[in-house]
């Protein structure tokens, strides 16, 4: 798995969570103070996703990796 696929298919959703909070700040036309919690919580989000996504990539890879490299320990036995 290289670095530069981890970037963008994490960054797609977290980009995708600060459109929707964007979205929510023009449609809704909050008060200064609930338009900073709003983009506040997009921002968190957008980490906690960047985070879970990337996270969910590299323990598939590495279960993928370790798959690979069970059989080849099997015939060394």
């Amino acid at each position: 798995m290289s670095i530069g696929r981890l970037a963008v298919f994490s960054l797609g959703p977290a980009a995708l969570v600060l459109v929707v909070a964007a979205v929510l700040v023009v449609t809704v036309r909050p008060g200064p103070v609930v338009a900073l919690v709003i983009i506040a919580v997009g921002l968190v989000g957008s980490v906690a996703v960047m985070g879970f996504v990337s996270r969910r990539m590299v323990d598939r890879a590495l279960a993928r990796e370790d798959a690979e490299q069970a059989p080849h320990a099997d015939r060394d036995a």
